[in-house]
């Protein structure tokens, strides 16, 4: 059956034009239908019958002499989307990061003073940094220097001077400096600052000169930039002691120092710290002292002789 009647007229433009509406439609081509697939890379020959108005695909792409010739660029239409896709399931929640630090090392150290302060590093007053607060524990302070050198090679911690305990009426050697809560709050790090001047204030008030007792000693240390030393509470010297026995700053403050070696500079002697403490088997106040040659923290009577190694906190 013929698509065109015989009563149209048509040219070729108007043969181009139905030629692609109908192959795209898919209408009935030549006997047959349209299944020509669009490509944006293949053309279409097809051939029309002037006499007949038949059309026809030319798959060779040759037509007869009695045909017309027309050749399409086909180019497919573009598919409509499809449909957008279930949200998926929100995935688990991932482990928490360990937490960051608001630490900033300071660049006041090194013979220069413009060095990043850290751990064996030579510190602003002369000595040298043994401790680092990286957490952030403490408000007045970030490391601990010590001394560069002993203050004393043997001296008692206190002298018998009835300046001490709650009445201050007590012998400095018999009684805790102050009242036993807060002499006891002396022994932690960032302490042995207020130790120290307690110490002194009691001996002061006696007279003593601070050559006589080993507070004393470390609050008159001086060196040519610093003044601000004193005598270390009793975990603050087992933080000199880790440094002195080679291992650097333990994790924990309190843990014990050990090591087979012994920095130069330092003594394997006992080391007065300036924290008291009382042992229930004895009637007289005892204080801390660590032996540097063993590590060792011990409680021992306050007429003792033991060495001075200052520190100071910045």
């Amino acid at each position: 059956m013929s698509l065109l009647p015989k009563s149209w007229s048509y040219s070729r433009r108007s043969v181009g034009v139905m030629l692609v509406v109908g192959v795209l439609a898919g209408l009935t081509v030549g006997g047959g239908v349209g299944v020509i697939a669009a490509s944006s890379t293949k053309t279409v020959t097809v051939c029309a019958n002037k006499t007949t108005n038949m059309l026809r695909y030319a798959k060779g792409g040759t037509c007869f002499s009695t045909e017309t010739k027309v050749v399409l660029n086909q180019t497919g239409a573009k598919g409509a989307s499809g449909a957008k896709g279930a949200k998926g399931a929100t995935g688990a929640r991932g482990a928490t990061g360990a937490a960051g630090s608001s630490f900033t090392a300071r660049s006041v150290c090194g013979v220069d003073g413009t060095t990043l302060c850290a751990v064996g590093v030579q510190g602003p007053g002369g000595g040298t940094v043994f401790y680092v607060d990286t957490e952030g524990r403490y408000n007045d302070f970030d490391y601990l220097e010590v001394a560069p050198a002993d203050a004393s090679s043997g001296v008692v911690w206190s002298t018998t001077t009835p300046h001490c305990g709650l009445s201050e009426d007590a012998s400095c050697r018999e009684a805790f400096v102050t009242t036993s809560g807060e002499a006891l709050n002396h022994v932690a790090i960032g302490t042995g600052r207020a130790a120290t001047a307690a110490i002194v204030a009691r001996h002061d008030a006696g007279g003593v000169e601070k050559g006589d007792y080993a507070a004393g000693i470390a609050d008159e240390y001086t060196t040519p930039t610093a003044t601000d030393w004193f005598l270390p509470s009793k975990d603050e010297l087992n933080e000199v002691c880790k440094y002195a026995r080679n291992t650097g700053q333990a994790a924990g403050a309190g843990t014990a120092c050990s090591g087979e070696t012994l920095r130069s500079g330092f003594s394997s002697a006992s080391y007065w710290s300036s924290s008291d403490d009382w042992s229930s088997s004895d009637d007289d106040a005892r204080v801390w002292l660590q032996r540097f040659y063993n590590d060792l923290q011990i409680a021992v009577p306050k007429y003792d002789s033991g060495y001075v190694r200052p520190v100071r906190a910045f």
